[in-house]
């Protein structure tokens, strides 16, 4: 039987007794103000990297925002993992996800670019995921003039982020490139249609409700027949073969639980080689909360090893 951990009931139980409204009750704008300041309340703190820089870069639909984060120690051309952050495809921001690249970076000894993709519902899907792909084509063809080695590149991202990731993932093998070596799919949102059993039992009480996904669903997404589509929904693939290596990590109270698993469990049945990590008395969001939760700081640790281990293997 699943039990909480005890860091993780006791964060839920100060998080309701602040009686901030929920999310999905507010306008997005509002929503991303108060998930940004949450976000750095419970964030690990800080650790300094070896340098920090911006660039814009020209996507389809305008500029987009990359930040690099370079760890103490650099080769000439490092390994790198583009990141795309949480929040629904609706909020986060590269503030709100500061704390976790900071750590992957340093912890990794790989350059972190956390990509700043277009958010919903201004931005509708396939914004986010063309943002994310233009990003990571850029970056394999100019990442050798920013101290990067483009055989070595990696993407990942937590819970909408982790959806894309895995999306870029696959339109990149079948797009022929650019190549990926790894993908770190933290919690992700693999199944838009929420069939699996966790968004019932684990739909109420652990932060992430299935109001607020479908709040979220709803923002990103045009029409219903969007939820079927492999660029939003990544587990209705019909090939899994070919894809990079993988990282897939769950939490078990957390309703993006199970469409995490299948999707790990279609790429080991590809023969995909694939680490699966599931996090069995944690909630969705937790290697953001590394300020509260012990077990966030040891499963970034644990990811950013992982990280290492596979772009430095190559």
């Amino acid at each position: 039987m699943l039990q909480l951990d005890p860091q993780a009931k006791l964060l839920i139980e100060k998080a309701e007794a602040a009686g901030h409204p929920e999310l999905y009750e507010l306008e997005p704008f509002a929503a991303r103000k108060q998930f940004l300041e949450l976000s750095k309340a419970v964030a690990v703190e800080p650790v300094a990297v070896g340098s920090i820089e911006e660039k814009k870069i020209e996507g389809a639909g305008g500029d987009i925002r990359l930040r690099f984060y370079r760890p103490t120690v650099v080769s000439k051309q490092s390994p790198a993992l583009l990141y795309f952050h949480g929040g629904g495809w609706v909020i986060g921001d590269l503030n709100s996800h500061d704390g976790i690249c900071r750590w992957l970076s340093v912890r990794s000894g790989c350059v972190i670019i956390s990509v700043d993709y277009r958010l919903a519902p201004e931005h509708k899907f396939p914004a986010a995921v063309d943002d994310c792909l233009a990003a990571t084509r850029w970056v394999a063809a100019n990442g050798d003039t920013m101290g990067i080695d483009n055989t070595r590149l990696a993407v990942g991202g937590d819970s909408a982020g982790g959806n894309l990731a895995a999306v870029v993932s696959q339109l990149a093998r079948d797009d022929s490139g650019p190549a990926i070596a790894f993908q770190m799919l933290i919690y992700p949102a693999t199944d838009m249609t929420m069939a699996e059993p966790s968004h019932q039992a684990m739909g109420s009480g652990y932060r992430l409700t299935k109001p607020l996904m479908e709040w979220f669903i709803e923002h990103y997404l045009n029409n219903e027949s969007d939820r079927h589509d492999s660029k939003a929904s990544p587990l209705f693939s019909h090939n899994f073969t070919d894809l990079p290596e993988a990282l897939v990590i769950t939490a078990g109270f957390d309703p993006l639980c199970d469409e995490g698993a299948r999707y790990a469990e279609k790429l080991v049945a590809a023969g995909v080689k694939t680490t699966y990590a599931p996090y069995h008395g944690m909630i969705h969001g937790f290697l953001s909360m590394g300020g509260w939760l012990d077990v966030s700081r040891q499963a970034l640790d644990y990811a950013s090893n992982q990280l290492a281990v596979a772009l430095r293997s190559i």
